[in-house]
């Protein structure tokens, strides 16, 4: 991987042999993975790599796709666990020209050390390179993160995808919500009137109540049972370097 790669792992508790096929089966794989709209395989040759097609529906009436190869080792001899991909899209629209990844899956005491690498190249010359800066890379990376933890709330907690999504924006409406009110004091005029006496007392607190309330909204952590890119890890905690599996797809972009 480049030094702009992306790196994203998460240690969830759960059963290496359930991770791996809520990771490994396409109709799983895109309920949890905020990346994908739909992931297909697609008719591979005996003893060729597993040929897939991807889409992401980027605007109700825009989906962008793409296909790619992987390859899996569910069985090595340390006890843990790789899979390898490289992807492309042609479409005209898609910044993601072409790309390569892993995942690894590491037996860690009660759970796994679930974790990917991946990098691509962008399209669209130099504005697409600063796009991809700028944007695209830490949207992508967040999404990777956030997705990451929406898997473990399934797995740990049995929080479906579907529901951790509604669990998140509805949280994120509440936050939006109490910003609002905090910030620009409405409804203050009718807590005034109805205080009575206490109406000074209240109009002194009222600054007060406003910046712990924006505070709470902006900094206090997300609840459980939300999904939160910040719970993953996203450095490497040594120098992460892709698998020798994924120079096997070298050939079958």
């Amino acid at each position: 991987m480049g030094h702009s790669g992306l790196y994203i792992e998460a240690r969830i508790r759960a059963d290496l042999d359930e991770l791996w096929s809520l990771t490994q089966e396409p109709a799983q794989h895109q309920r949890w993975d905020l990346r994908f709209t739909e992931i297909e395989y697609l008719p591979s040759a005996e003893g060729e790599p597993q040929r897939f097609r991807y889409a992401t529906r980027v605007l109700p009436f825009l989906t962008v796709a793409g296909t790619g190869v992987s390859a899996g080792e569910r069985e090595r001899p340390d006890g843990t666990r790789t899979s390898a991909l490289r992807f492309s899209s042609t479409h005209p629209l898609s910044l993601l020209a072409e790309g390569s990844g892993y995942w690894r899956y590491l037996p860690d005491g009660d759970g796994v050390r679930f974790l990917t690498g991946y990098d691509y190249r962008p399209r669209w010359g130099g504005f697409g390179t600063l796009a991809d800066r700028l944007v695209f890379r830490p949207l992508m990376g967040w999404a990777t993160a956030w997705s990451f933890d929406r898997l473990r709330l399934w797995l740990e907690r049995g929080i479906t995808p579907e529901r951790a999504l509604a669990n998140w924006l509805a949280e994120l409406l509440g936050r939006a919500l109490v910003i609002v009110l905090a910030g620009t004091g409405f409804g203050y005029g009718r807590l005034l009137r109805l205080t009575g006496p206490f109406a000074p007392l209240f109009c002194f607190a009222t600054p007060l109540l406003a910046v712990v309330a924006l505070s709470l909204a902006l900094l206090a952590p997300p609840l459980s049972a939300t999904p939160a890119a910040r719970r993953c890890l996203r450095t490497p905690p040594t120098r992460a370097r892709a698998p020798r599996l994924l120079r096997t797809l070298e050939n079958h972009r």
